[in-house]
């Protein structure tokens, strides 16, 4: 049986794990999930500046997004040059090198913001270890069952 004050403290732990560190885990990981996307899509439009490089055809078939999921089959009939996201809503007009050098920065940028994520999800990781482990103590438990840990991490 637990005094007021710490059932009180219990609740106040879960209530931390609960509302804070478990969702800003989520917030840490789809932010992380977000950035793999967007490095996705660069790796994408490097693979296709290469097979358009090794073709030699400067036409290329793609289909455009119109809107609310619409696409419309386009022929591009010079992509020598071509616009690539820069970031905040902005494009930038390149030949093909000058995407490929902007493609390997930004993903290597990219990937660096990946790393620094992931090392952030296992800060959060740890402290919520850490809150449980002071829920232990209070409810004056030995150990937590490992199968109850791997639902919480």
């Amino acid at each position: 049986v637990f005094s007021r004050g710490k059932y009180t403290k219990i609740l106040q732990y879960e209530n931390f794990i609960n509302e804070v560190l478990k969702r800003d885990l989520q917030k840490v990981l789809e932010k992380r999930d977000s950035v793999y996307e967007k490095i996705s899509q660069y790796l994408q439009l490097r693979s296709i500046i290469q097979s358009l490089q090794e073709s030699g055809s400067q036409k290329l078939k793609a289909d455009v997004d119109l809107g609310c999921n619409f696409y419309v089959q386009t022929e591009v009939e010079d992509s020598s040059r071509i616009f690539v996201a820069v970031g905040y809503g902005f494009f930038v007009e390149m030949t093909h090198e000058e995407a490929l050098q902007f493609i390997e920065k930004k993903t290597s940028q990219l990937t660096l913001f990946t790393e620094q994520l992931t090392k952030d999800s296992a800060k959060i990781k740890a402290n919520i270890q850490m809150v449980l482990e002071g829920l232990r103590e209070l409810q004056g438990l030995q150990d937590l069952p490992e199968i109850r840990r791997r639902e919480i991490l």
